[in-house]
């Protein structure tokens, strides 16, 4: 098919070709006296992203799964308890993941559909009065159905319960798309991973601990190896790793940070609001409905319900073999119920459109009783009214 593959998924995302050209580089000794050079900033700037002066950040050659892994092992001791609501497919493996590190793990069950329900969150921590629980998961983005918790009250419903949990925020697809304030909102371990906001490819789980999470790897007793704080705290302290780095990555990653950085992470923050905003108008266009119920919807990816009698995986196939667009696939518990557009990393309105034009196509070639054009003129007239 002439052109090229339009990648409307959320995760992963579009490269910049400045970050593909900066990732462009011959193998190089991470070894060497000038390897600090590089490394040491981009240690710097990843603490700009998570909003941290008080944390340290690290990089893992790995993914965000790697990161819950790194948060749980790293501060907590087999047996711990440790709280997570679960209400998408990622919170949903966060809390298996947990269960399978032994630990006792306290899962409370929400509509798909919300998010983190503040109330109940403050009740069950001030029932807490031994402090049992050791550490609460939270997922800030929940990209399976749209969802987007509000970080900053969970850590208010702590402070009103009085509670010392540790916080473990996963934020694959939020931080550095979506307002992310990790010592304001009293983050304990800020989780992400490169191949969404960051817009690079899979392969780095980009994390950023508190000083009360890196204090907990003192007394924690869960094995770890190779996802050891101690041994990256060890290394990186002289600007290296202990063991080897992907040389490319690291290069395509400060090209990375150089973009947002120069674009300004507030005005990232609202190019993805718009960017969402403007596909909320269209698929309200199509007479269609979010996943997220109101005041939980994502601005990194909208989760689309399909109605009654149509399987969203037939708009899925239709969009990708006929328009060669990639879009998300419902998961687990909303396969075939919805489809995910990503809007979230290299992405402006004219792209956006794009989408939006590609999924009015595929509806339309699946029977959807909609209107050729009205989600496209939707989206149109929000993003050029709102340039």
């Amino acid at each position: 098919m002439a052109g090229r593959n339009h990648l409307y998924v959320p995760g992963p995302t579009n490269i910049p070709d400045e970050v593909l050209s900066a990732m462009h580089v011959p193998s190089e000794d991470h070894r060497s006296p000038i390897f600090p050079e590089l490394f040491k900033p981009l240690l710097e700037d990843l603490k700009k992203v998570f909003k941290t002066e008080t944390g340290h950040s690290f990089i893992f050659p790995a993914t965000g799964t790697a990161g819950w892994e790194i948060a749980l092992t790293n501060t907590l001791s087999p047996g711990d308890k440790v709280l997570i609501y679960r209400f998408g497919q990622f919170s949903h493996l966060w809390a298996a993941m947990a269960k399978r590190l032994d630990f006792e793990v306290i899962v409370i069950e929400r509509p798909w559909g919300e998010g983190i329900p503040l109330d109940d969150l403050e009740a069950r921590l001030k029932e807490d009065s031994q402090h049992e629980i050791k550490a609460i998961l939270a997922t800030h983005n929940e990209t399976a159905t749209g969802v987007t918790s509000d970080i900053g009250g969970v850590r208010k419903a702590m402070d009103a319960a009085g509670h010392p949990a540790l916080l473990f925020v996963d934020g694959v697809s939020s931080i550095a798309s979506i307002d992310f304030r990790m010592d304001e909102w009293g983050v304990d371990g800020a989780i992400s991973g490169s191949q969404k906001g960051f817009m690079l490819p899979a392969g780095a789980a980009l994390v950023a601990f508190s000083q009360k999470a890196i204090a907990a790897c003192d007394t924690a007793q869960s094995r770890r190896a190779f996802l050891d704080l101690k041994d990256q705290l060890a290394s990186n302290k002289d600007g290296y790793t202990p063991y080897t780095p992907s040389i490319p990555m690291l290069y395509g990653l400060r090209k990375a940070l150089d973009l947002l950085l120069e674009e300004g992470l507030e005005n990232v923050y609202a190019r993805h609001y718009r960017l969402a905003e403007g596909t909320r108008k269209a698929i309200a266009a199509w007479g269609l409905e979010l996943c997220a119920k109101p005041g939980f919807e994502s601005n990194t990816v909208s989760a689309v319900v399909v109605p009654a009698g149509k399987d969203a995986r037939d708009v899925i196939a239709t969009a990708y073999s006929k328009y060669n667009i990639s879009l998300g696939a419902g998961l687990n518990e909303v396969a075939g119920k919805v489809f995910r557009i990503g809007h979230v990393g290299d992405m402006n309105d004219v792209s956006m459109l794009g989408a939006i034009a590609g999924v009015e196509m595929a509806l339309l070639d699946n029977g959807f009783d909609i209107k050729a054009g009205s989600g496209v003129a939707a989206a149109i007239e929000y993003y050029r009214t709102t340039a």
